[in-house]
């Protein structure tokens, strides 16, 4: 009996997370979205890639990523035999779906809005969009919660579709072809730079929370495992990085601001691109950095002069001029190659400690307010228990240098500090534009492995803008 015994203990099947050890590859399925996962000229990258290499790598196992083209894909493949381990896919917690899956710890929360055209009317509440054409992604918890609500509201009408994305059915709206779309916070801030016509019209309930997704099973082990790993980078502050990282710069081009930046990539930018790529390259910088840049400097404007005596595309002093060894700062390729040489001087003066993306920020905002007034935020950061080596700390700490309570305890003394964090903010966001506008065609050629393609926001304006 004992031998018997011996021979059954040996015998145990391995559970899920000792298989995923075994094998050396943790299997996750997501979508291709910009909350989700894409790939830009380093690679892939992406919210949920970066939650899912970082899960991985705790693991020791390598990342197997694959893509699914609907929701409703992602939780029949979850179901199949020898489907992925988890999906990764910004998907909220779905009660409806509890029966078929499991969800992990929450990370993330998201609130469903419905939105509609700028220029017509603004929607409420519910009775506001009966008789509208309204559309929701199949399969999604939208979907569901919609159809719950028809019960109380049959009035209520909305067609489902699982050709389209989120960015689908912002175009959609944006260019006036269905009236209102329901769709997720988080989804609408980082893609409404794009469409800059679409806006909130009301929220449809409170805040979802966004969580992984696992296969129906009674084995625990791959589930304890994710809620031991989220509880580690909530604690020391690893996912707020990358929600920053993320979505830290999604909301500060308004709609004015997002029609001007279109019609100056269409009539000024084809002027300097040149430029731009070639001070990229020889600096060992994104032109589109550069770029974005030039646009909050001096709105592509090589002529242009702030009251201060700052001239030209990057908008550089005398002294920094001098310093960089531009002669005619109205000269669109000195400016351009100045201001890339200036960047990665400062840039060269940071610790190294510092680690990037976050070092690019700190450059930006200390090519904006000078080093010493950024060192000082540095210290304050320090010295209030946060971490000086990373943005979404530091950048909490630059307004204070407009206090007298903060900046006397500092060496260089006062600052408009909101100033580098709205530049730096600004820049993000420009930059980010133009790397998806370019991307598909300039560094990869071709289109990701999935039917996602977000067009160029010049595609979504009005014709005669």
């Amino acid at each position: 009996m004992l031998t018997l015994a011996v021979l059954l203990v040996g015998c145990e099947k391995p559970n899920r997370l000792e298989q995923i050890h075994e094998e050396g590859v943790l299997r996750v399925i997501t979508r291709n979205t910009p909350t989700t996962y894409y790939q830009d000229r380093n690679g892939d990258t992406g919210l949920e890639y970066e939650l899912s290499k970082r899960f991985a790598d705790s693991l020791g196992v390598e990342l197997d990523l694959s893509t699914s083209y609907t929701l409703d894909e992602i939780y029949q493949r979850l179901g199949a035999e020898n489907g992925p381990d988890l999906a990764a896919a910004g998907l909220t917690i779905n009660p409806a779906r509890e029966g078929q899956v499991r969800f992990a710890e929450p990370y993330l929360d998201a609130t469903p809005q419905v939105v509609y055209r700028r220029g017509t009317r603004q929607p409420r509440n519910l009775g506001d969009i009966y008789g509208k054409r309204v559309m929701v992604l199949k399969g999604s918890t939208l979907a569901d919660q919609l159809r719950d609500l028809q019960l109380e509201h049959p009035e209520l009408m909305f067609e489902e579709s699982d050709n389209l994305e989120v960015v689908d059915l912002l175009r959609l709206v944006n260019d006036d072809e269905i009236d209102h779309a329901v769709v997720y916070s988080n989804e609408l801030v980082v893609n409404q730079a794009f469409y800059p016509a679409v806006r909130v019209g009301f929220d449809l309930d409170q805040p979802r929370p966004i969580a992984w997704v696992l296969p129906h099973s009674n084995d625990d082990s791959l589930l304890e495992a994710i809620s031991s790993f989220f509880e580690t980078i909530k604690a020391n502050g690893t996912l707020d990085q990358l929600v920053e990282r993320f979505y830290g710069h999604s909301d500060v081009l308004d709609y004015v601001g997002a029609r001007a930046f279109a019609r100056h990539m269409q009539s000024r930018l084809p002027r300097f691109e040149t430029h731009f790529r070639q001070a990229g390259d020889q600096y060992a910088l994104d032109w589109r950095l550069l770029a974005g840049m030039a646009y909050q400097e001096s709105l592509w404007d090589p002529d242009a002069r702030s009251p201060t005596g700052v001239r030209g595309l990057m908008m550089l002093t005398l002294p920094t001029a001098k310093f960089v060894g531009v002669t005619n700062r109205i000269d669109p390729k000195q400016s351009i190659f100045g201001g890339a040489r200036y960047l990665v001087w400062v840039r060269d003066q940071l610790s190294t400690d510092i680690p990037e993306p976050d070092r690019t920020w700190f450059a930006l905002a200390a090519y904006n307010v000078g080093l010493g007034h950024l060192e000082d935020a540095r210290i304050l950061t320090r010295n209030n228990g946060r971490d000086p080596d990373r943005w979404i700390d530091v950048k909490d700490h630059l307004p204070l240098l407009a206090k007298k309570q903060w900046y006397t305890q500092t060496r260089y003394g006062y600052a408009r500090g909101v100033e580098p964090v709205n530049y730096v903010q600004n820049i993000r966001r420009y930059y980010e534009i133009l790397q998806w506008i370019t991307q598909p065609q300039s560094e990869t050629g071709r289109l990701p492995d999935s039917n996602y393609h977000t067009p160029g926001i010049l595609e979504q304006l009005p014709q005669g803008i």
